[in-house]
């Protein structure tokens, strides 16, 4: 009688078990990745009234079982479904990761490791990545400098908002390259200044510089030279000379050119003997003078006649002038319709002398058309056509010019400092050479301005052909794959976490840094692991000891922006609770009934 007492009580003290399981699995069904548990009981002992005995042959006798009688119910395990994954909770926080598959966040205390799956992190004031709930940091790998990777072996605390990783160095630029369209065609390749690239690049320190590069042409088909004019800072202000004479790119160069200058001041014309040209005649006389008769010789005349053909009756003038332009003037005529008229000539050819350019207080004298050496100039000629032309022939290296006779001066050949032979093939406008370099490259370098790096300059790239005449050539900092361009120090502006774990910061001068990467960890028999509350769990000799990796390498990976919700089935936990109930209630009724029993027993003496 007392043996049901006791199994009944040890079925109450089971199902409560149960029922304390399946409550704390309710009460868990919103926490960050807690994993639901189930109880399962095994009998508890037996009393063996009878032993088993086997049959006798040599009676006829049969064997019978054991006589057992159970004394109740233990609870046999207590199970958790730490296998099965929770669902995604979507919250847009970077730093809320879930991790899919059977691996497990490192976390420590100051003094030991736990292992969690609850992935809501936050990085803490002395930019620590930490969880949320506990403030425990987070295990990871840091990244090697040397190699930007993470480095592999003894897991650390990931402190990623380390001053180190708040900022991106500067780097000076090494690399450029020119691309695009040179078209011969184009007017600015031909003007006094060219056609302007503005190359930007850094120093060492991040600062930004423009170089300013200009692109010329030469008399030479395919052929044209490329020229370092300045170098600015972000103000827009010049290195200055000093700086400047440190700075090498190409070379001195003696280029012909035809670079046309028109008059700023003044005016230009003829002077002194001029000649007018009809087929085999001629006219020579003085620019200005008047010629009070008319010219004798038949010669003369025809010349005169061919070159005016618009005067019907040339033998009526009989006194003309002709001016340095070669427009003819009638001084002096039968004729009254000719008189004070002025003619300017239609056919054959008027050249003269000189071309004489003035302003009424500077003058230059040259003959028209005529190459003139620069070296030839004296100082009052140099200062005068300055005063014209606004040319320098010193400061602007002028070898040779020419002057027409409608005063426009045309430079013929010059030396040009820091220049580079641009050459192109004539038949197909492909790159041939720069700076006498096949390869394509020249440098641009800085002496002992050390504050720069020597740039490396690709102009292989472009190419002289029709472009409707523009010219689309320009200098872009870096290779083609980006290398070398350099950058300014950059800000932290984001980070981002991978499927991997690997931690990358952004930053606002473009590039990009691993900060470290989250390790993970997995075990032979995760269900042996101990909870330890706070969502942690430790490592036991069940569940075997912990392996780190990579978690792409399992076949898991991390996903930011959700977190792992608890994987407790409701339905399920109260279908669990109803049966629990009801044993609960069978295992009463065994109390009460053997109390029952009890009490006709003791009412057997009455």
């Amino acid at each position: 009688m007392m043996r049901s007492l006791y199994s009944g009580v040890a079925g109450l003290r089971t199902h409560q078990t149960k029922m304390d399981v399946i409550g704390n699995n309710i009460a868990n069904v919103n926490t960050t990745a807690y994993k639901s548990q189930s109880v399962t009981f095994r009998d508890l002992m037996y009393q063996t009234t009878q032993a088993a005995s086997g049959a006798n042959a040599e009676t006829g006798v049969g064997g019978t079982n054991a006589k057992q009688i159970g004394l109740g119910v233990v609870t046999g395990a207590i199970n958790t479904a730490i296998a099965q994954q929770g669902s995604a909770q979507t919250t847009n926080n970077p730093f809320d990761i879930m991790i899919t598959g059977d691996a497990f966040f490192i976390v420590n205390n100051g003094s030991e490791n736990f292992f969690t799956r609850d992935g809501s992190f936050y990085v803490d004031g002395a930019g620590n990545l930490a969880m949320t709930s506990t403030g425990y940091r987070v295990m990871g790998w840091e990244a090697d400098p040397s190699t930007g990777k993470p480095k592999t072996g003894s897991v650390t605390a990931l402190k990623i908002m380390d001053p180190t990783n708040m900022t991106y160095p500067a780097e000076a630029t090494s690399q450029a390259r020119v691309t695009g369209i040179i078209d011969k065609n184009d007017t600015k390749v031909h003007s006094t200044s060219g056609k302007i690239m503005n190359f930007e690049f850094f120093d060492m320190s991040g600062y930004k510089y423009t170089a300013q590069i200009s692109v010329h042409s030469t008399t030479d088909e395919g052929q044209f030279y490329v020229q370092l004019d300045d170098i600015l800072d972000a103000n827009g202000d010049s290195l200055g000379a000093a700086k400047l004479a440190e700075v090498t790119f190409g070379s001195d160069l003696n280029v012909d050119v035809s670079q046309v200058y028109t008059l700023v001041n003044g005016t230009a014309t003829g002077s002194g003997a001029y000649t007018i040209t009809s087929g085999t005649n001629t006219f020579d006389g003085t620019v200005g003078t008047v010629y009070t008769t008319t010219p004798t010789d038949p010669d003369d005349i025809a010349a005169l006649k061919a070159a005016y053909s618009s005067i019907v009756d040339f033998t009526a003038v009989t006194s003309f002038s002709i001016d340095g332009k070669g427009v003819l003037k009638v001084e002096m005529s039968s004729d009254s319709d000719l008189l004070g008229k002025t003619f300017t000539p239609n056919s054959g050819t008027f050249s003269v002398a000189e071309v004489m350019v003035t302003d009424g207080t500077s003058t230059y004298k040259c003959p028209p058309g005529t190459p003139v050496a620069a070296s030839s100039l004296s100082a009052a000629d140099k200062a005068n056509l300055k005063a014209l032309y606004g040319l320098d022939i010193d400061a602007d290296k002028v070898n040779s010019f020419s002057i027409a006779l409608d005063g426009t001066l045309t430079v013929t050949n010059k030396t040009v400092e820091n220049a580079a032979s641009l050459v192109y093939s004539p038949a197909n406008g492909k790159f041939v050479s720069v700076n006498g370099n096949g390869a394509g490259t020249m440098s641009l370098s800085f002496g002992s301005l050390k504050m720069f790096t020597p740039i490396n300059i690709d102009f292989s790239t472009s190419q002289c052909v029709n472009n409707n005449g523009s010219s689309t050539i320009t200098a872009t900092r870096g290779t083609s794959e980006g290398f070398g361009s350099g950058r300014k120090v950059g800000a932290m502006i984001s980070i981002s976490i991978d499927k991997a774990g690997i931690i990358t910061a952004s930053y606002d001068n473009g590039m990009s840094k691993c900060l470290g990467q989250i390790a993970s960890a997995t075990f032979a028999n995760p269900s042996g692991l101990e909870k330890q509350g706070d969502n942690l769990y430790s490592a036991t000799m069940n569940s075997g000891e912990p392996t780190g990796g990579d978690i792409t390498a399992s076949g898991g990976y991390m996903q930011t922006g959700v977190l792992e919700m608890s994987n407790v089935d409701l339905s399920q936990e109260f279908t669990e609770m109803i049966t629990t109930q009801r044993g609960f209630q069978a295992n009463s009724r065994i109390i009460t009934v053997s109390d029952t029993m009890l009490e006709e027993l003791t009412n057997l003496k009455r």
